[in-house]
């Protein structure tokens, strides 16, 4: 993983045009998604690890009842943005707007 390039701020706010549920904070991409219960968020980070370990990069990230808050950085590169960063975050805001939607 170490050949990953690091995103420059400017390439990071230009992906985040089509993330509009990502921020980018502290040098890290966050976001946070409401579902209806705690159920549909424990589903839903379900997903996410699978997708995850496909990826082989996996998120910082906590749950409180219906709420479940990401923190992304690749630390293999010094805990800056990759594409492999906005490569999950995508898939990540993908599953939600499934859940959100239903």
């Amino acid at each position: 993983m170490s050949n990953l390039k690091i995103l420059s701020k400017e390439e990071v706010a230009i992906s985040l045009d089509e993330l509009l549920q990502w921020r980018f904070e502290n040098d890290k991409l966050k976001a946070e998604f409401l579902f209806k219960d705690f159920k549909q968020a424990f589903a839903f980070i379900s997903i996410i690890a699978i997708e995850s370990e496909k990826l082989n990069h996996h998120p910082e990230w906590s749950n409180i009842y219906n709420k479940v808050t990401f923190i992304l950085s690749t630390h293999d590169v010094g805990d800056k943005i990759t594409s492999l960063d906005i490569d999950l975050a995508t898939s990540i805001s993908r599953a939600a707007n499934n859940f959100i939607g239903e």
